[in-house]
Protein backbone atom coordinates (compact mmCIF):
# COMPACT_ATOMS: atom_id res chain seq x y z
CA UNK A 1 0.00 0.00 0.00
CA UNK A 2 0.92 3.58 -1.13
CA UNK A 3 1.74 5.42 2.92
CA UNK A 4 -0.81 7.54 3.88
CA UNK A 5 -0.90 10.51 5.95
CA UNK A 6 -4.04 11.39 8.33
CA UNK A 7 -4.19 14.10 9.54
CA UNK A 8 -7.00 15.04 12.51
CA UNK A 9 -9.33 17.70 11.65
CA UNK A 10 -9.54 21.33 12.67
CA UNK A 11 -11.67 22.62 14.90
CA UNK A 12 -14.19 26.08 14.13
CA UNK A 13 -14.18 28.79 16.22
CA UNK A 14 -18.00 28.34 16.97
CA UNK A 15 -17.98 31.50 19.89
CA UNK A 16 -17.25 33.26 16.61
CA UNK A 17 -19.56 31.84 14.14
CA UNK A 18 -22.43 31.60 16.40
CA UNK A 19 -22.10 35.46 16.42
CA UNK A 20 -22.49 36.18 13.19
CA UNK A 21 -25.94 35.35 11.45
CA UNK A 22 -25.74 33.15 8.42
CA UNK A 23 -26.94 35.23 5.91
CA UNK A 24 -24.77 38.04 7.15
CA UNK A 25 -21.57 35.28 6.94
CA UNK A 26 -18.61 36.54 4.85
CA UNK A 27 -17.46 34.12 1.74
CA UNK A 28 -14.94 31.66 3.11
CA UNK A 29 -12.63 29.25 1.31
CA UNK A 30 -13.70 26.15 0.86
CA UNK A 31 -12.70 22.70 2.96
CA UNK A 32 -9.31 21.26 1.27
CA UNK A 33 -10.93 17.50 1.71
CA UNK A 34 -14.33 16.41 0.86
CA UNK A 35 -14.84 14.92 4.62
CA UNK A 36 -13.01 11.39 3.84
CA UNK A 37 -11.98 10.20 7.05
CA UNK A 38 -9.48 7.74 5.39
CA UNK A 39 -8.19 10.18 3.31
CA UNK A 40 -8.21 13.64 4.51
CA UNK A 41 -7.01 15.77 2.19
CA UNK A 42 -8.72 14.02 -0.69
CA UNK A 43 -11.45 15.94 -2.85
CA UNK A 44 -12.35 19.64 -1.90
CA UNK A 45 -15.40 21.60 -0.26
CA UNK A 46 -17.80 23.60 -1.07
CA UNK A 47 -18.20 22.68 -5.13
CA UNK A 48 -19.98 20.22 -7.43
CA UNK A 49 -18.23 19.26 -10.65
CA UNK A 50 -20.24 17.92 -13.62
CA UNK A 51 -18.44 18.73 -16.10
CA UNK A 52 -14.78 17.76 -17.20
CA UNK A 53 -13.33 18.59 -20.71
CA UNK A 54 -9.86 17.67 -21.06
CA UNK A 55 -8.00 18.83 -24.52
CA UNK A 56 -4.40 17.26 -24.51
CA UNK A 57 -1.31 17.03 -25.85
CA UNK A 58 1.24 14.01 -24.98
CA UNK A 59 4.87 13.61 -25.74
CA UNK A 60 5.41 10.15 -25.63
CA UNK A 61 9.55 10.76 -26.29
CA UNK A 62 9.52 13.07 -23.09
CA UNK A 63 6.93 12.17 -21.05
CA UNK A 64 5.21 15.38 -21.49
CA UNK A 65 1.53 16.25 -21.39
CA UNK A 66 0.56 20.03 -21.70
CA UNK A 67 -3.11 20.61 -21.41
CA UNK A 68 -6.41 22.46 -21.00
CA UNK A 69 -9.05 21.37 -18.24
CA UNK A 70 -12.36 22.74 -18.41
CA UNK A 71 -14.37 22.38 -15.50
CA UNK A 72 -18.22 22.93 -14.92
CA UNK A 73 -19.26 23.26 -11.49
CA UNK A 74 -21.75 24.39 -9.01
CA UNK A 75 -20.87 26.12 -5.80
CA UNK A 76 -22.57 24.33 -2.95
CA UNK A 77 -21.68 27.48 -0.34
CA UNK A 78 -20.14 31.21 -0.63
CA UNK A 79 -16.38 31.10 -1.60
CA UNK A 80 -13.65 33.21 -1.55
CA UNK A 81 -11.30 30.60 -2.73
CA UNK A 82 -11.44 27.01 -3.41
CA UNK A 83 -8.92 23.87 -4.58
CA UNK A 84 -8.40 21.33 -6.95
CA UNK A 85 -6.45 18.26 -6.37
CA UNK A 86 -3.65 18.36 -8.72
CA UNK A 87 0.01 18.21 -9.03
CA UNK A 88 1.42 19.25 -12.34
CA UNK A 89 2.74 23.08 -13.18
CA UNK A 90 -0.26 25.32 -13.77
CA UNK A 91 0.45 28.22 -16.29
CA UNK A 92 -3.31 30.14 -15.69
CA UNK A 93 -6.71 29.85 -13.95
CA UNK A 94 -9.46 31.60 -15.10
CA UNK A 95 -12.79 31.46 -13.21
CA UNK A 96 -15.82 32.59 -14.71
CA UNK A 97 -13.68 34.12 -18.07
CA UNK A 98 -11.53 36.39 -15.41
CA UNK A 99 -7.94 35.84 -14.27
CA UNK A 100 -7.31 34.00 -10.90
CA UNK A 101 -4.58 33.72 -8.77
CA UNK A 102 -3.54 30.55 -7.40
CA UNK A 103 -0.79 28.56 -5.32
CA UNK A 104 0.03 25.47 -4.36
CA UNK A 105 0.15 23.50 -0.78
CA UNK A 106 0.06 20.24 1.03
CA UNK A 107 0.89 17.47 -0.87
CA UNK A 108 -1.20 17.68 -3.71
CA UNK A 109 -3.60 21.09 -3.46
CA UNK A 110 -4.16 23.40 -5.87
CA UNK A 111 -5.75 26.99 -4.33
CA UNK A 112 -7.62 28.99 -6.90
CA UNK A 113 -8.69 32.32 -5.44
CA UNK A 114 -11.24 33.78 -8.05
CA UNK A 115 -11.37 37.64 -8.78
CA UNK A 116 -14.63 38.04 -6.98
CA UNK A 117 -16.34 35.89 -4.87
CA UNK A 118 -18.39 33.05 -5.37
CA UNK A 119 -22.12 33.01 -4.39
CA UNK A 120 -23.46 29.83 -3.34
CA UNK A 121 -25.48 27.79 -5.77
CA UNK A 122 -24.53 29.95 -8.40
CA UNK A 123 -22.65 27.60 -11.88
CA UNK A 124 -18.89 28.48 -12.10
CA UNK A 125 -16.63 27.51 -15.12
CA UNK A 126 -13.01 26.61 -14.22
CA UNK A 127 -10.13 26.64 -17.45
CA UNK A 128 -6.73 25.71 -15.98
CA UNK A 129 -3.59 25.75 -18.75
CA UNK A 130 -0.89 23.43 -17.93
CA UNK A 131 1.77 21.23 -18.47
CA UNK A 132 4.67 19.08 -16.98
CA UNK A 133 6.41 15.46 -17.07
CA UNK A 134 3.78 13.11 -14.92
CA UNK A 135 6.38 10.60 -13.75
CA UNK A 136 8.30 13.42 -12.16
CA UNK A 137 5.72 14.41 -9.93
CA UNK A 138 5.38 12.33 -6.87
CA UNK A 139 3.15 12.82 -3.58
CA UNK A 140 2.94 11.04 -0.26
CA UNK A 141 6.11 8.76 -1.52
CA UNK A 142 4.23 7.39 -4.62
CA UNK A 143 3.10 7.85 -8.09
CA UNK A 144 -0.69 7.56 -9.77
CA UNK A 145 1.19 7.77 -13.35
CA UNK A 146 3.22 4.65 -15.27
CA UNK A 147 5.71 5.08 -17.65
CA UNK A 148 5.95 2.81 -20.23
CA UNK A 149 8.74 2.34 -22.75
CA UNK A 150 6.26 3.91 -25.68
CA UNK A 151 3.97 6.12 -23.32
CA UNK A 152 2.48 6.49 -20.52
CA UNK A 153 -0.72 5.65 -18.68
CA UNK A 154 -2.92 7.01 -15.37
CA UNK A 155 -4.52 4.22 -13.69
CA UNK A 156 -4.35 3.70 -9.88
CA UNK A 157 -6.61 3.62 -6.63
CA UNK A 158 -7.79 5.89 -4.88
CA UNK A 159 -5.86 8.49 -6.61
CA UNK A 160 -4.44 8.86 -10.55
CA UNK A 161 -6.12 12.19 -11.87
CA UNK A 162 -3.44 14.64 -10.06
CA UNK A 163 -1.19 13.34 -12.08
CA UNK A 164 -2.74 14.41 -15.86
CA UNK A 165 -5.78 16.46 -14.87
CA UNK A 166 -7.29 18.89 -12.18
CA UNK A 167 -9.66 17.40 -10.27
CA UNK A 168 -12.55 17.01 -7.26
CA UNK A 169 -10.61 13.93 -6.32
CA UNK A 170 -13.14 11.59 -4.73
CA UNK A 171 -15.93 9.36 -5.41
CA UNK A 172 -18.70 11.69 -3.84
CA UNK A 173 -18.51 14.20 -6.76
CA UNK A 174 -18.71 12.31 -10.04
CA UNK A 175 -19.15 13.86 -13.63
CA UNK A 176 -19.56 13.13 -17.09
CA UNK A 177 -16.12 13.51 -19.39
CA UNK A 178 -14.68 14.47 -23.12
CA UNK A 179 -11.21 13.89 -23.22
CA UNK A 180 -9.65 15.05 -26.42
CA UNK A 181 -5.40 14.04 -26.69
CA UNK A 182 -2.91 14.40 -28.98
CA UNK A 183 -0.15 11.99 -29.96
CA UNK A 184 2.16 11.84 -32.50
CA UNK A 185 1.04 9.47 -35.41
CA UNK A 186 1.46 6.40 -35.32
CA UNK A 187 0.74 6.30 -31.62
CA UNK A 188 -2.79 5.60 -29.96
CA UNK A 189 -4.62 7.68 -26.78
CA UNK A 190 -6.93 5.11 -25.05
CA UNK A 191 -9.66 6.84 -22.48
CA UNK A 192 -13.11 5.97 -21.40
CA UNK A 193 -16.68 5.95 -23.43
CA UNK A 194 -17.44 5.94 -26.80
CA UNK A 195 -14.45 7.09 -29.21
CA UNK A 196 -16.19 9.90 -30.87
CA UNK A 197 -14.22 10.93 -33.51
CA UNK A 198 -10.05 10.30 -34.29
CA UNK A 199 -8.39 12.75 -37.33
CA UNK A 200 -4.63 13.50 -38.24
CA UNK A 201 -2.71 16.82 -39.52
CA UNK A 202 0.89 17.42 -39.14
CA UNK A 203 1.96 14.59 -38.02
CA UNK A 204 -0.55 14.44 -35.01
CA UNK A 205 -3.64 13.04 -34.70
CA UNK A 206 -6.14 13.51 -32.07
CA UNK A 207 -8.11 11.04 -29.98
CA UNK A 208 -11.57 12.49 -28.80
CA UNK A 209 -13.42 10.12 -26.69
CA UNK A 210 -17.06 11.21 -24.48
CA UNK A 211 -17.81 9.36 -21.15
CA UNK A 212 -21.61 10.58 -21.11
CA UNK A 213 -22.54 8.93 -17.73
CA UNK A 214 -21.58 10.33 -14.17
CA UNK A 215 -17.91 8.70 -13.14
CA UNK A 216 -15.60 9.23 -10.36
CA UNK A 217 -12.34 11.05 -11.03
CA UNK A 218 -10.21 7.62 -10.09
CA UNK A 219 -11.88 5.74 -12.88
CA UNK A 220 -11.17 8.37 -15.95
CA UNK A 221 -7.90 6.50 -17.26
CA UNK A 222 -5.34 7.28 -19.90
CA UNK A 223 -3.09 5.73 -21.83
CA UNK A 224 -0.74 6.39 -24.80
CA UNK A 225 1.69 4.17 -26.74
CA UNK A 226 1.75 1.57 -29.35
CA UNK A 227 -1.93 -0.34 -29.67
CA UNK A 228 -3.46 -2.74 -31.35
CA UNK A 229 -6.88 -1.70 -31.18
CA UNK A 230 -9.48 -4.48 -31.92
CA UNK A 231 -13.60 -3.68 -31.87
CA UNK A 232 -16.55 -5.93 -31.88
CA UNK A 233 -20.35 -5.21 -30.21
CA UNK A 234 -21.89 -7.12 -27.65
CA UNK A 235 -24.82 -9.90 -27.81
CA UNK A 236 -26.97 -7.26 -26.34
CA UNK A 237 -25.53 -4.46 -28.87
CA UNK A 238 -23.28 -2.51 -26.75
CA UNK A 239 -19.92 -1.70 -28.74
CA UNK A 240 -16.35 -3.41 -27.68
CA UNK A 241 -13.15 -1.58 -28.09
CA UNK A 242 -10.14 -3.35 -26.41
CA UNK A 243 -6.49 -2.23 -26.75
CA UNK A 244 -3.01 -4.41 -26.44
CA UNK A 245 0.05 -2.83 -26.45
CA UNK A 246 2.46 -4.00 -29.35
CA UNK A 247 5.32 -4.98 -26.63
CA UNK A 248 3.25 -7.48 -24.46
CA UNK A 249 5.47 -10.50 -25.65
CA UNK A 250 4.77 -13.54 -24.62
CA UNK A 251 1.69 -12.66 -22.35
CA UNK A 252 -0.19 -11.19 -25.87
CA UNK A 253 -1.79 -14.22 -26.30
CA UNK A 254 -3.16 -15.09 -22.99
CA UNK A 255 -4.18 -11.13 -22.54
CA UNK A 256 -6.02 -11.76 -26.13
CA UNK A 257 -7.87 -15.10 -24.85
CA UNK A 258 -9.05 -13.58 -21.55
CA UNK A 259 -9.75 -9.81 -22.63
CA UNK A 260 -11.47 -10.31 -26.23
CA UNK A 261 -14.28 -12.70 -23.63
CA UNK A 262 -15.40 -8.93 -22.25
CA UNK A 263 -18.67 -9.17 -24.03
CA UNK A 264 -19.30 -12.45 -23.41
CA UNK A 265 -18.74 -11.92 -19.68
CA UNK A 266 -21.01 -8.22 -19.06
CA UNK A 267 -23.74 -10.51 -20.68
CA UNK A 268 -23.71 -13.09 -18.19
CA UNK A 269 -23.31 -10.26 -15.26
CA UNK A 270 -26.10 -8.75 -16.23
CA UNK A 271 -28.27 -11.57 -15.41
CA UNK A 272 -27.03 -11.43 -12.34
CA UNK A 273 -27.11 -7.40 -11.51
CA UNK A 274 -29.02 -6.00 -14.11
CA UNK A 275 -28.41 -4.38 -17.77
CA UNK A 276 -25.05 -3.26 -18.21
CA UNK A 277 -25.37 0.58 -17.31
CA UNK A 278 -23.16 2.17 -20.07
CA UNK A 279 -22.69 2.73 -23.95
CA UNK A 280 -19.53 1.27 -24.16
CA UNK A 281 -16.97 -1.32 -22.67
CA UNK A 282 -13.59 -2.74 -23.51
CA UNK A 283 -10.53 -3.28 -21.49
CA UNK A 284 -6.43 -2.31 -21.87
CA UNK A 285 -3.45 -4.06 -21.33
CA UNK A 286 -0.56 -1.59 -21.70
CA UNK A 287 3.08 -2.41 -21.40
CA UNK A 288 3.85 -1.82 -17.79
CA UNK A 289 5.32 -3.35 -15.04
CA UNK A 290 2.65 -3.19 -12.76
CA UNK A 291 0.85 -6.22 -11.21
CA UNK A 292 -2.90 -4.73 -10.10
CA UNK A 293 -5.76 -4.47 -12.49
CA UNK A 294 -8.20 -1.26 -12.13
CA UNK A 295 -11.96 -1.34 -12.57
CA UNK A 296 -11.30 2.13 -14.93
CA UNK A 297 -15.10 2.68 -16.28
CA UNK A 298 -16.14 1.20 -18.96
CA UNK A 299 -12.41 0.05 -19.74
CA UNK A 300 -10.77 -1.55 -17.26
CA UNK A 301 -6.82 -1.63 -17.12
CA UNK A 302 -4.96 -4.87 -16.89
CA UNK A 303 -1.61 -5.53 -16.24
CA UNK A 304 0.23 -7.49 -18.53
CA UNK A 305 1.44 -9.84 -15.13
CA UNK A 306 -2.52 -10.43 -14.99
CA UNK A 307 -1.63 -13.48 -17.95
CA UNK A 308 1.87 -14.47 -17.20
CA UNK A 309 0.98 -18.37 -16.37
CA UNK A 310 -1.68 -18.00 -19.19
CA UNK A 311 -5.45 -16.60 -19.99
CA UNK A 312 -7.27 -15.81 -16.48
CA UNK A 313 -11.23 -14.92 -17.66
CA UNK A 314 -11.67 -14.76 -13.76
CA UNK A 315 -10.37 -11.50 -13.79
CA UNK A 316 -11.98 -9.82 -16.24
CA UNK A 317 -15.58 -11.09 -14.35
CA UNK A 318 -13.76 -8.70 -11.11
CA UNK A 319 -13.20 -5.73 -13.29
CA UNK A 320 -16.40 -5.71 -15.38
CA UNK A 321 -18.66 -6.94 -11.89
CA UNK A 322 -17.17 -3.70 -10.61
CA UNK A 323 -18.79 -1.79 -13.44
CA UNK A 324 -21.51 -2.48 -11.49
CA UNK A 325 -20.70 -2.50 -7.78
CA UNK A 326 -18.09 0.23 -7.82
CA UNK A 327 -18.89 2.24 -10.74
CA UNK A 328 -22.36 2.69 -10.80
CA UNK A 329 -23.06 2.80 -7.53
CA UNK A 330 -19.71 3.84 -5.77
CA UNK A 331 -18.49 4.19 -2.48
CA UNK A 332 -19.77 6.89 -0.37
CA UNK A 333 -16.36 6.88 1.75
CA UNK A 334 -13.27 4.56 1.62
CA UNK A 335 -14.29 3.03 4.13
CA UNK A 336 -17.12 1.00 2.41
CA UNK A 337 -14.46 -0.43 0.05
CA UNK A 338 -16.23 -4.06 0.74
CA UNK A 339 -18.93 -3.18 -1.06
CA UNK A 340 -16.70 -2.59 -4.17
CA UNK A 341 -14.30 -5.86 -3.06
CA UNK A 342 -16.62 -8.32 -1.85
CA UNK A 343 -19.05 -8.54 -4.70
CA UNK A 344 -16.36 -8.66 -7.67
CA UNK A 345 -14.98 -11.36 -5.15
CA UNK A 346 -18.40 -13.10 -5.36
CA UNK A 347 -18.68 -12.46 -9.24
CA UNK A 348 -15.38 -14.71 -9.46
CA UNK A 349 -17.20 -17.18 -7.40
CA UNK A 350 -20.46 -17.01 -9.61
CA UNK A 351 -17.82 -17.71 -13.19
CA UNK A 352 -16.56 -20.31 -11.22
CA UNK A 353 -20.16 -22.31 -10.70
CA UNK A 354 -20.88 -20.93 -14.53
CA UNK A 355 -17.50 -22.95 -15.92
CA UNK A 356 -18.44 -25.98 -13.71
CA UNK A 357 -14.84 -25.20 -11.61
CA UNK A 358 -16.58 -25.48 -8.19
CA UNK A 359 -19.50 -23.84 -6.34
CA UNK A 360 -19.94 -20.15 -4.85
CA UNK A 361 -20.33 -22.65 -1.35
CA UNK A 362 -17.59 -24.61 -2.29
CA UNK A 363 -15.27 -21.84 -2.62
CA UNK A 364 -16.67 -20.65 1.03
CA UNK A 365 -15.90 -23.93 2.85
CA UNK A 366 -12.29 -23.82 1.13
CA UNK A 367 -11.75 -19.89 2.03
CA UNK A 368 -13.11 -20.45 5.63
CA UNK A 369 -11.57 -23.51 6.30
CA UNK A 370 -8.35 -22.28 4.74
CA UNK A 371 -7.90 -19.69 7.39
CA UNK A 372 -7.51 -20.91 10.84
CA UNK A 373 -8.94 -18.73 14.00
CA UNK A 374 -5.48 -17.02 15.01
CA UNK A 375 -4.62 -15.96 11.69
CA UNK A 376 -4.58 -12.06 10.93
CA UNK A 377 -6.81 -12.70 8.17
CA UNK A 378 -9.52 -12.74 10.59
CA UNK A 379 -8.62 -9.09 12.44
CA UNK A 380 -9.56 -7.04 9.03
CA UNK A 381 -12.69 -5.91 9.16
CA UNK A 382 -13.94 -6.17 6.04
CA UNK A 383 -16.89 -3.15 7.01
CA UNK A 384 -14.23 -0.84 7.99
CA UNK A 385 -10.82 -1.86 7.27
CA UNK A 386 -8.51 1.33 7.55
CA UNK A 387 -6.73 2.84 4.80
CA UNK A 388 -3.61 0.52 5.53
CA UNK A 389 -5.82 -2.33 4.92
CA UNK A 390 -8.29 -1.15 2.12
CA UNK A 391 -7.12 -3.68 -0.10
CA UNK A 392 -6.35 -6.70 1.92
CA UNK A 393 -6.79 -9.97 0.70
CA UNK A 394 -9.44 -10.44 3.25
CA UNK A 395 -11.62 -7.46 2.08
CA UNK A 396 -11.83 -9.73 -0.96
CA UNK A 397 -11.92 -13.10 0.51
CA UNK A 398 -13.44 -12.42 3.91
CA UNK A 399 -15.79 -9.93 2.02
CA UNK A 400 -17.13 -12.42 -0.37
CA UNK A 401 -17.66 -15.00 2.73
CA UNK A 402 -19.79 -12.38 3.94
CA UNK A 403 -21.86 -11.91 0.54
CA UNK A 404 -22.40 -15.38 0.93
CA UNK A 405 -23.64 -15.69 4.57
CA UNK A 406 -26.09 -13.05 3.55
CA UNK A 407 -26.93 -15.48 0.62
CA UNK A 408 -27.58 -18.41 2.97
CA UNK A 409 -29.79 -16.09 5.36
CA UNK A 410 -32.33 -15.00 2.95
CA UNK A 411 -32.10 -17.65 0.47
CA UNK A 412 -31.21 -17.30 -2.91
CA UNK A 413 -34.46 -15.66 -4.54
CA UNK A 414 -34.38 -12.72 -2.29
CA UNK A 415 -30.82 -13.33 -2.37
CA UNK A 416 -30.50 -12.58 -6.38
CA UNK A 417 -33.35 -9.24 -5.89
CA UNK A 418 -30.62 -7.90 -3.76
CA UNK A 419 -28.09 -8.57 -6.10
CA UNK A 420 -29.20 -7.06 -9.33
CA UNK A 421 -31.81 -4.52 -7.25
CA UNK A 422 -28.81 -2.92 -5.20
CA UNK A 423 -27.29 -1.23 -8.72
CA UNK A 424 -30.55 -0.01 -9.63
CA UNK A 425 -31.68 1.89 -6.89
CA UNK A 426 -28.48 3.63 -5.97
CA UNK A 427 -27.56 3.80 -10.04
CA UNK A 428 -24.77 6.92 -10.94
CA UNK A 429 -24.75 7.53 -6.94
CA UNK A 430 -23.00 6.77 -4.06
CA UNK A 431 -24.14 4.55 -1.09
CA UNK A 432 -22.47 3.09 2.08
CA UNK A 433 -22.57 -0.60 3.82
CA UNK A 434 -24.86 0.51 6.45
CA UNK A 435 -27.73 1.48 3.02
CA UNK A 436 -26.41 -1.93 1.42
CA UNK A 437 -27.39 -3.90 5.00
CA UNK A 438 -30.90 -1.80 4.87
CA UNK A 439 -31.45 -2.02 1.63
CA UNK A 440 -31.14 -6.24 2.11
CA UNK A 441 -33.42 -6.05 5.16
CA UNK A 442 -36.08 -3.99 3.15
CA UNK A 443 -35.95 -6.69 0.45
CA UNK A 444 -35.82 -9.83 2.13
CA UNK A 445 -37.88 -8.46 5.38
CA UNK A 446 -35.18 -10.02 7.57
CA UNK A 447 -32.91 -8.33 10.91
CA UNK A 448 -29.59 -8.45 9.34
CA UNK A 449 -27.60 -6.35 11.68
CA UNK A 450 -25.98 -9.26 13.51
CA UNK A 451 -25.16 -11.03 10.64
CA UNK A 452 -23.11 -7.84 8.79
CA UNK A 453 -21.58 -7.02 11.86
CA UNK A 454 -20.20 -10.51 12.73
CA UNK A 455 -18.78 -11.33 8.95
CA UNK A 456 -18.07 -7.64 7.99
CA UNK A 457 -16.99 -5.82 11.53
CA UNK A 458 -15.92 -7.77 14.16
CA UNK A 459 -11.72 -8.51 14.30
CA UNK A 460 -12.42 -12.39 14.93
CA UNK A 461 -13.47 -15.66 13.10
CA UNK A 462 -16.86 -16.39 12.76
CA UNK A 463 -18.72 -19.34 13.33
CA UNK A 464 -20.11 -20.97 10.54
CA UNK A 465 -23.26 -20.58 9.90
CA UNK A 466 -24.98 -24.18 9.93
CA UNK A 467 -25.11 -25.01 6.07
CA UNK A 468 -21.40 -24.17 5.63
CA UNK A 469 -21.27 -26.27 8.89
CA UNK A 470 -23.01 -29.40 7.89
CA UNK A 471 -20.50 -29.25 4.64
CA UNK A 472 -17.61 -28.58 6.28
CA UNK A 473 -18.41 -31.46 8.59
CA UNK A 474 -18.27 -33.84 5.99
CA UNK A 475 -14.86 -33.54 4.86
CA UNK A 476 -12.16 -35.11 7.08
CA UNK A 477 -10.12 -32.25 7.08
CA UNK A 478 -9.83 -29.03 4.83
CA UNK A 479 -12.46 -29.78 1.62
CA UNK A 480 -11.11 -30.01 -1.99
CA UNK A 481 -9.33 -27.14 -3.88
CA UNK A 482 -11.90 -26.33 -6.22
CA UNK A 483 -10.33 -26.28 -9.44
CA UNK A 484 -10.77 -22.67 -10.26
CA UNK A 485 -9.32 -21.28 -6.93
CA UNK A 486 -5.99 -20.74 -8.66
CA UNK A 487 -7.36 -18.84 -11.11
CA UNK A 488 -8.96 -16.64 -8.67
CA UNK A 489 -6.18 -16.36 -6.45
CA UNK A 490 -3.89 -15.03 -9.31
CA UNK A 491 -5.99 -12.26 -9.00
CA UNK A 492 -5.26 -11.42 -5.03
CA UNK A 493 -3.24 -8.81 -6.29
CA UNK A 494 -5.49 -7.08 -8.28
CA UNK A 495 -5.17 -3.86 -6.69
CA UNK A 496 -2.18 -4.78 -4.19
CA UNK A 497 -0.64 -1.24 -5.24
Amino acid sequence: MHRRIIVPGALGAASVLLAIPASAAAPSPGAPGIGDPYYPAYGNGGYDVSHYDLRLTYRPDSDRLEGTATILARTTEDLSRFNLDFLLDVGEVRVNGAKASFTTSGEHELEITPKRPLAKGTPVTVVVRYGGVPSSKEAYGFTGWHRTPDGGVAANEPEAAWWWFPSNDHPLDKATFDVSVQVPDGTQAISNGTLRSKSSRLGWTRWNWRSDKPQATYLATLAVGRFDLTTGTTESGIPVVNAYSVDLGANDGAARASVERTGEVADWLSGYFGPYPYNALGGYVPNTDTGYALETQTRPFYSPRQFANGSNVSVVVHELAHQWYGDLVSVRGWKDIWINEGFARYAQWLWSEHEGEGTARELADYTYASHPADDPFWTVRPGDPGPENQFDIAVYDRGALAVHALREAVGDEDFFAILKGWPAKYAHGNASVADFRRYAEEVSGEPLSALFDTWLFQPSKPEAPAARAASLAKAADTPAQPRSWRKIAATNDVHAH
